[in-house]
């Protein structure tokens, strides 16, 4: 039998690199915050008996991250820095640098244990396919500016200054997409929280909402009424006035 025990990761995210935790083992490292460190975390992590990760809702950097562990079949679950902070606090934990959050980070999710599951294949694929993507447009951005840098024709410079903005771009705008689908997937638990504190509101609707509704949360109340059909909308012609 495998009597290693059960791992609680706990990451925090900043611009270019992760700092990661493991509980109950106290071990810490960190990758950068790229294409390889992600491969190599997730290779890493697939040799572990991994319960699940934690990540906090922190400026974006944890959208890609999301992404590239989901794809790899890891329950995860991205939660709001507040329940950290309030967390860090009862323990007593003032102090504050990456490699201490991730270790609260990781005590967080191996005491409380917030709601986390992997996703079911047809969104693995499809983090996989937008974490690919995202690849290789980076590589294609390197392999751009490479040849940029050698250019001797201004000309050409330009041409390759071109193609790289337009890629930027395109960069820019699949990370926009890999946001808001982890937003609107099972692993974002911020959504799922703030339902749950009505009162009223269970597991079952804070889960279908999320799911039959993604743009809950993402647009304002009066639009939200009208997609669903609940607005009161103008139904008049002539004298008449409709309900």
């Amino acid at each position: 039998m495998d009597e290693r025990p059960t791992i609680f990761v706990g990451i925090d995210a900043s611009k270019d690199r992760l700092d990661v935790h493991l509980r109950p083992l106290d071990e810490a490292f960190h990758v950068p915050r790229d294409a390889k460190g992600l491969e190599a975390l997730t290779r890493r992590f697939g040799n572990l008996p991994v319960a699940f990760v934690v990540l906090e809702a922190t400026s974006g950097f944890e959208a890609t991250v999301a992404a590239a562990l989901a794809a790899a079949g890891l329950p995860l679950c991205i939660v709001d820095p507040r329940q950290i902070r309030d967390f860090a606090r009862a323990m007593g934990r003032l102090a504050k640098t990456d490699t201490l959050d991730a270790e609260v980070i990781a005590l967080f999710a191996e005491r409380i244990r917030p709601p986390a599951r992997p996703l079911p294949k047809p969104e693995r694929s499809h983090f996989a396919e937008l974490v690919s993507r995202r690849r290789q447009i980076i590589g294609m951005i390197g392999m751009e500016t490479n040849r940029r840098d050698q250019a001797v024709d201004k000309q050409l410079t330009r041409r390759l200054s071109r193609h790289i903005a337009f890629r930027e771009k395109e960069l820019a705008e699949l990370d926009g997409d890999i946001g808001q689908t982890i937003k609107a997937s099972p692993v974002w638990c911020e959504t799922e929280a703030l339902l749950k504190s009505v009162p009223g509101v269970g597991d079952v609707t804070a889960r279908t909402l999320p799911d039959q509704l993604p743009e809950l949360g993402t647009i304002g109340h009066h639009q939200l009424a009208a997609l669903v059909g609940i607005a009161p909308i103008n139904r008049d012609s002539g004298l008449m006035r409709g309900r």
